[in-house]
């Protein structure tokens, strides 16, 4: 039966990897505080096309989880989608030379007021592939800690009323697959978590895990780096 896709049917690795089409010109179209929409003129399979992206800085998402399998969950304000969401806490990797494993551990003190002494790589997704450079690393942070003097105040708007709660593991994958949870890094985490502890938690990576396909992204030019001073 011929495939009903074109190129044929694929019978190598099911793997995701680099590739540099090349790239004529790049117009940066907008530079705001974090992010750039940048349009790019590439060559793919002979054809020379227009292709407009936002250049991320990158990011990453703890996945805490306690004795008791409850997962913690904060609840923000996400004004694209005009929505109070249900998050994993998250970061981005704004501060220069701190690599994701550090960032990920100030970001659960500052969001959750939590410190943990077991970290582990759970997952490493893009958020939106189509559109942006976006690639996001969770951890799965366990044997978990209340931070003395709590959460660290950032400052920041939607952080100042952000209140968050212990939901169990299981009810978590309930909710995100009947639809009441949608943030990606929540619907992410939670699932590759349920998935890695049916397997004994086999699946996971060290803390301080090669990320490849981040790598790829600097290489190429494809992450914000010059980001402005966190307040």
């Amino acid at each position: 039966m011929k495939p009903p896709y074109p190129g044929g049917e694929w019978t190598g690795d099911v793997v995701d990897v680099p590739v540099d089409f090349p790239v004529t010109k790049s117009v940066e179209q907008f530079v705001g505080k974090v992010w750039t929409v940048q349009t790019d003129t590439v060559s793919i399979e002979d054809q020379l096309v227009d292709r407009d992206f936002v250049v991320h800085t990158g990011a990453v998402a703890i996945a805490a989880l306690d004795e008791d399998n409850r997962i913690y969950l904060l609840r923000q304000y996400r004004h694209a989608v005009g929505m109070m969401m249900f998050e994993v806490p998250a970061g981005l990797l704004d501060v220069a030379g701190e690599d994701a494993l550090h960032t990920a551990k100030r970001e659960l003190a500052e969001e959750a007021g939590l410190e943990a002494f077991e970290w582990n790589v759970l997952a490493d997704f893009f958020t939106s592939p189509g559109g942006m450079s976006e690639t996001i690393r969770i951890f799965l942070a366990r044997d978990l800690r209340a931070r003395e003097g709590g959460r660290v105040l950032t400052g920041e708007a939607e952080e100042e009323n952000m209140p968050g709660c212990w939901v169990d593991l299981d009810e978590a994958a309930r909710l995100v697959l009947n639809g009441s949870l949608g943030n990606p890094t929540t619907v992410v985490g939670v699932l590759a978590a349920v998935t890695s502890r049916a397997d004994s938690w086999n699946s996971l990576r060290p803390g301080d895990a090669d990320w490849p396909t981040r790598e790829h992204l600097i290489e190429s030019g494809r992450v914000r780096t010059d980001v402005a001073p966190r307040h």
